[in-house]
This record gives structure tokens, sequence and C-alpha cells, in this order.
């Protein structure tokens, strides 16, 4: 009973670490000067009011819990990389009074007070920041939400299985701190990078699309429900994984057997027993060298954060497998 606990605690950090920036060209500057008319016609049109949330807010997390917010919160405590990410985009980041301790993104995360981890945070250091709010993800599991809530820590809990749960988070947010259209100008964002990928793989044929197999910690991949397996999908290819459901371990064998044109894997990723990288695990395993992926040295280390936090760099980790699949399409 020990060794499975530290399986699964082993296997929810690691999706919530593998997870669990884009930047556009620059305008060049112009000596050219705009014309009388045209700044005229410019500050004609009246600019859009922002969106204000109207409180009281009430909203209902994940766990089916009602919340009543009678206006922004102040301070807030995340438990999550991935929340903790999406208030950074959300320009909330002066609010953060404390994180988890695997938080490491954006750079400003790591300077915050720590929180302890993902699955059981330290309840203390968190009663003591006095946060009025405090965010949750998916490695927190029923029974650490509930006793935290019996402490009567304020815990919103968000759970992400699609990349429309994740958009759909982040305006809940907006709505919650009162920044909405920070909100949708940052799903805006998310929604144009993946009409890029749909564009530059829509002429990939059903009989063309791709085997792909994706491996986030030794021995695990994931199947259908989750929305790691959606992204394979959204790139124009087949998980070879795909006939399983949620976080599951791998069967080698069926791996063999799927021949996968794809391997995909977290980049940094290592085994916690023998210290060996995740690449080096994969392409030593025994029958593997028979795999076409591995043949065609088809195997790619993706950022080990980006595709597994549901959070608004998500969509930059789809654009990133889309090119590993297929380099030739999306660029």
């Amino acid at each position: 009973m020990q060794r499975l606990w530290k399986v699964a605690l082993a296997t929810a950090l690691a999706v919530s670490l593998w997870g669990c920036g884009a930047g556009g060209d620059e305008q060049q500057g112009s000596s050219a000067q705009p014309s009388p008319t045209a700044g005229t016609a410019a500050s004609a049109q009246p600019s859009a009011p922002a969106k204000k949330t109207a409180y009281p807010l009430k909203v209902t997390d994940a766990t089916g819990k009602e919340f009543t917010f009678d206006k922004a919160p102040t301070k807030v405590v995340s438990t999550s990389p991935a929340e903790t990410e999406a208030l950074f985009a959300l320009g909330l980041g002066d609010k953060v009074v404390g994180v988890s301790d695997f938080d490491n993104y954006p750079e400003e995360a790591k300077s915050k007070p720590k929180m302890g981890s993902i699955v059981q945070p330290n309840s203390e250091a968190i009663l003591g920041t006095g946060a009025d709010l405090v965010l949750t993800g998916i490695s927190m599991k029923q029974p650490a939400v509930e006793q935290l809530r019996a402490l009567g820590i304020p815990l919103y809990k968000f759970e992400a299985k699609s990349l429309d749960d994740v958009m759909a988070n982040l305006l809940t947010l907006g709505q919650i701190f009162d920044v909405q259209d920070q909100a949708e100008a940052v799903v805006a964002q998310m929604k144009a990078d993946v009409q890029k990928v749909k564009d530059a793989v829509a002429g990939v044929k059903e009989d063309q699309k791709k085997k792909v197999y994706i491996e986030f910690a030794p021995g695990w991949t994931v199947g259908q429900g989750e929305f790691m397996h959606e992204l394979i999908g959204l790139a124009g290819a087949v998980n070879v994984a795909g006939n399983t459901t949620g976080w599951t371990q791998i069967s080698e064998e069926a791996i063999i057997q799927s021949n996968p044109d794809v391997i995909l894997f977290a980049n940094g990723v290592t085994d916690y027993q023998s210290g060996k990288a995740l690449k080096e695990i994969i392409e030593s395993r025994a029958g593997w060298d028979h795999v076409t992926a591995i043949r065609n040295k088809a195997i790619f280390g993706l950022d080990q954060d980006m595709l597994s936090r549901p959070g608004p760099r998500l969509t930059k980790g789809l654009v990133d497998m889309a090119k590993a699949i297929y380099p030739e399409l999306v660029k």
C-alpha cells in the first residue's frame, strides 16, 4: 500500500510539474509621419469601455462549492503552478502572497513565499498569509481540499480536462478579480495559437495522420479525457494510447505493436530511482529499437511545464508539439 501511494504521489507531481512565451516581431521605427486626416480619424474612434465585474459575484468551483465575492480579492495564494501562471498572465502578480514550492514561472513567482506541496500544502503557512482566496488545481485531491476548508481556508479548485476548460478558467479568474479585458486578451491569443496549428495541419488526410506516443514521466502516458490527449488530436496526429483513459501506465509491448511515427517526452525528467533521463529510458527499452520513431530518430523532448500545466502557456506547448510532429507544415 505504501508503494502504491508513492507511485500515485509521484504521478500527481509529474503531471503537475511537467506541466507538472512567444515573442512577436517588433515593429521597425519609421521616419514617416501620419497624415493629419489619418490621425483625426483614429482619434474619432471611441475605445470600448472596460468590462467591469458586478459584485457580489457568485461562482462555483470544480468541486461544486459556491463562492460569493463582494469585491475582488486583494491577497491570493496559489498552490498550483498552472494557476500561478494564470494569475501573473492576468497582471495579478502583485496580489499573490504565496505559491507552491514548485512554481517556477514567471520569474517573479520564484521570489514569492512558498506554501509547500501542490498535493498537500502547508496549512499554517497559508493561514499566516491572511489570504482572502486560495487557488488549487488538478493535483490536489478532494480529501486534501476538504481538510484545508475545514481550517477555514477559502480554497477554490480548478480542474481542467480540456483546452476549453483552461480558457474558461482564465475567464472566471478575470471575473473574480475584475480583469475581464485582460482575461479575454489572453484567451484570444490562445485561440490564435490553436487556429495557427489547425490551419497548418488542415491538409493532412485521415489516413496520413502520424501516430504519436507521449511519455510525461517514466512509464506513464495519457489517454482520452485529458487535455494532453486533446492536444495531440489538435496537432493533426493520433495518440497511440487513445484507447486508454486518463493518466495511465504504459504497456511496452502495446507501444511496440502500435509502432508510433513520433515519440514525444518531457524534457528534463529523470527516473527518481535510476537517475536516468527519460529519453535514455525510452531509447534503451528492449525491442523499441524497431519502433519507427526511434529508427527514424523522430523522438523529441518538449518543455516539461508547457504541456502539463493547464494554464495560459498550454497553447504554446501545442504549437511546439505540432512543430515536432509536422516540422514541414508548422513553422
